[in-house]
């Protein structure tokens, strides 16, 4: 018998991406933020991560959220880790095969 994942309240879910509400407001692209929206990422956002991380993993998963997000990297590294752990979660619940 499967167990269902729980979804957290501050995290929406759709087929296309997912909502994570911040616990915290922020600044993204100069404006302040109490949400941040990410798109579903596809094969060539995956590799655009990899190519301009430089081998860095920390990097490559800052630039690939960025993109998904449509936010600049420093703005994330600007959110306190508790929200980034937030994008992490809402980010792998994303790509999670329903079935599994």
């Amino acid at each position: 018998m499967s167990k269902e994942i729980k979804t957290p309240s501050w995290l929406a879910v759709r087929a296309d991406g997912v909502t994570v509400t911040l616990s915290k407001a922020s600044q993204a692209n100069g404006v302040q933020i109490d949400k941040v929206v990410m798109r579903a990422p596809t094969v060539r956002d995956i590799r655009a991560a990899q190519a301009t991380a430089g081998g860095d993993d920390e990097q490559r998963e800052l630039n690939l959220f960025a993109s998904l997000a449509e936010v600049g990297p420093h703005d994330l590294e600007a959110l306190t880790l508790k929200d980034y752990s937030r994008l992490q979660a809402g980010y792998f619940r994303l790509v999670q095969d329903d079935e599994l």
